[in-house]
């Protein structure tokens, strides 16, 4: 034992400490949480946008980090065989079998586990503390890394390994979640985030009012029916037809239907505001913003014949971002109405979307190209359905409870615990 070099003993600690200095800035890195990062660098933290900047040339970190990290590791390796072959009195295998051993229990507890478990607990913590030392590494081994770049080139052109670091949409959703149950994000934050993002998939067939629910008047109409079409039906704008309700030809306007109808102006179609003519098939994200430049508040969804599919507002675009809006006048239905355990009473122009999200089947909408349950219950049944008409539906038994001769008004769904034949 008096042959020991002390000297060795001390180097062999200074390279596991090194290793595990390398070890977890790795960890940190990779997984820091860029937002923060941003936010920080943003607010004129210097440290912060160093580390944004070494995040954002990960290739040259890594590759700094791992030359490091394997140098020191094998540097005391060679330096724990030369002691323990110094400690079995110059017996070379042995002591080479037991530095394996030792160094490997060393290094994997006190230069891997141990440091990564703790960076992962404040991995941006970690960054700002090291990012000035990591950044003097990465500038010192230059050389080496472009060699490395040059290296990846070439296996990706090889490989042809493309680049794929994209959020898709599922998984932005996915963070907001994360973000609502980890964070300080609150419930109805994540739920307005959500329809943000999912804003632009929604195309104008899945929220009109379909024909048959538009109240429309004709322009040949007297004035008085026109007056109590406002004041019955509560609503400031009334799509106006000629002949036929597949000839809509412009809005009235309740605030200038009244001034006329006051001061005894007989013709109407001098106050007619300009109508918006759009496709069901026209994301409502672009709806929204033609009806924004053009100032107007409502449009006609034309089918492919050219006639009224129905009308779409600028609030039942915002709906689908806030929820419903609702003022003094508005009567609130109510969709779905659970009657006792897993029996449900559903309206016939309940969203399809909606009514699969309620019994957890997302996948199921996909099937089916209609948008209300009225329409999947006549898909379903392949005919007009009447009164007490039954069928099974995965694990869903429906019965229809009210209908009439051209849609479903109610069904009724039992939830069974599994699929049935």
């Amino acid at each position: 034992m008096e042959n020991i070099d002390s000297n060795l003993i001390i180097a062999l600690v200074v390279l596991v400490a090194m290793s595990a200095f390398f070890s977890s800035t790795e960890t940190a890195f990779s997984s820091v949480n860029r937002i923060k990062i941003k936010n920080m660098a943003a607010d004129g933290n210097k440290k912060a946008k160093q580390v944004l900047m070494l995040s954002e040339k990960y290739d040259e970190l890594l590759t700094t980090i791992l030359v490091g990290n394997n140098l020191v590791n094998i540097m005391a390796t060679a330096i724990a065989t030369v002691l323990f072959t110094q400690i079995f009195m110059g017996d070379a295998d042995k002591g080479a079998a037991v530095s394996t051993i030792v160094m490997t229990i060393i290094v994997l507890v006190f230069g891997e586990v141990t440091p990564k478990s703790l960076a992962k607990e404040s991995p941006e913590k970690f960054c700002l503390a090291v990012s000035g030392i990591i950044n003097a590494l990465r500038l010192g081994l230059m050389p080496i890394n472009y060699l490395f770049s040059q290296w990846k080139k070439l296996l990706s052109y090889v490989f042809k390994i493309k680049n794929e670091d994209v959020f898709s949409q599922d998984e932005l959703i996915t963070i907001v979640e994360e973000a609502q149950n980890d964070g300080d994000l609150q419930e109805h934050e994540s739920d307005l985030i959500c329809a943000a993002i999912e804003f632009n998939d929604l195309e104008v067939k899945e929220i009109l009012t379909p024909r048959v629910d538009v109240l429309a008047v004709s322009i040949d109409s007297d004035l008085k029916l026109i007056e109590e079409f406002f004041r019955f039906n509560s609503f400031s704008r009334l799509p106006i037809y000629q002949k036929s309700i597949d000839n809509i030809i412009g809005v009235l306007h309740e605030k200038d239907f009244y001034y006329a109808y006051y001061n005894n102006m007989h013709d109407i179609k001098s106050i007619l505001k300009s109508i918006q003519f759009t496709s069901s098939h026209v994301k409502i994200s672009t709806l929204l913003r033609q009806l924004q430049s053009t100032k107007t508040h409502m449009a006609v969804v034309l089918d492919e014949f050219g006639g009224t599919a129905g009308i779409i507002t600028m609030e039942d675009i915002l709906e689908e971002l806030v929820g419903e809006i609702y003022d003094e006048h508005d009567e609130i239905k109510e969709y779905v109405k659970k009657i006792e355990d897993d029996n449900y009473l559903i309206e016939g122009d309940c969203d399809l979307t909606d009514m699969f999200e309620l019994f957890d089947m997302n996948d199921e909408e996909d099937k089916f190209d209609v948008v209300t349950v009225s329409g999947w219950v006549i898909q379903n049944l392949e005919r007009m359905p009447v009164v007490g008409d039954t069928f099974m539906y995965d694990h869903l038994f429906v019965t229809i409870v009210s209908c009439d001769e051209r849609k479903v008004n109610t069904i009724k769904i039992k939830k069974l615990l599994e699929k049935q034949d």
